[in-house]
């Protein structure tokens, strides 16, 4: 009965986040006795609702590196400003390493036009409609990073009128 209560409780904490992997990577090492394999895996996790982080996993198999991505993911969330439409704020590039991607804001019916890397993580956000483009590298974790670098430089707009000094209400 107990173990009835306790899968319901974890039910609906399970189901609040949307996670998706968007990169499996195979390394193998060649040892003296042959060649041990091991796995990486990028997801990124989101509530839909402008919660949103990414996380890198490695393991000896791919189930269980997922699974550790999926929790580092969690760990690292961060808001992103979300307006009305499902869209951005303003435009921004994300820069990391040798990959950046601009970002611009979309208006309603639009949809997210992504590249399948920065699609996943707009979705997971809750972004619903985008524009985006990939400029330079398109390596999956210089992307995720740059997207995530773009998003810490998002601000929304109440933030912007109170550093300005301009009253809410005015506006």
């Amino acid at each position: 009965m107990s173990a009835e209560v306790k899968n319901t409780a974890e039910a609906p904490q399970q189901g609040e986040f949307k996670d998706q992997v968007i990169y499996v990577g195979r390394v193998t090492k060649v040892v003296k006795g042959g060649k041990n394999f091991s796995f990486s895996a990028l997801v990124v996790v989101g509530d839909g609702k402008g919660k949103v982080g990414f996380g890198l996993g490695k393991a000896l198999e791919v189930p269980s590196a997922i699974k550790k991505g999926i929790e580092s993911a969690k760990r690292n969330m961060m808001k992103v400003p979300v307006t009305s439409n499902g869209s951005i704020p303003h435009p921004i590039t994300g820069r990391f390493g040798s990959g950046s991607v601009l970002m611009k804001p979309a208006p309603e019916g639009t949809g997210v036009i992504a590249g399948a890397t920065v699609r996943a993580i707009m979705e997971a956000a809750g972004i619903n409609n985008v524009l985006t483009k990939s400029l330079g590298s398109s390596n999956p974790h210089n992307m995720v990073r740059a997207t995530f670098a773009g998003f810490q430089s998002l601000m929304d707009p109440y933030t912007v009128m109170t550093n300005r000094g301009i009253d809410q209400a005015e506006a």
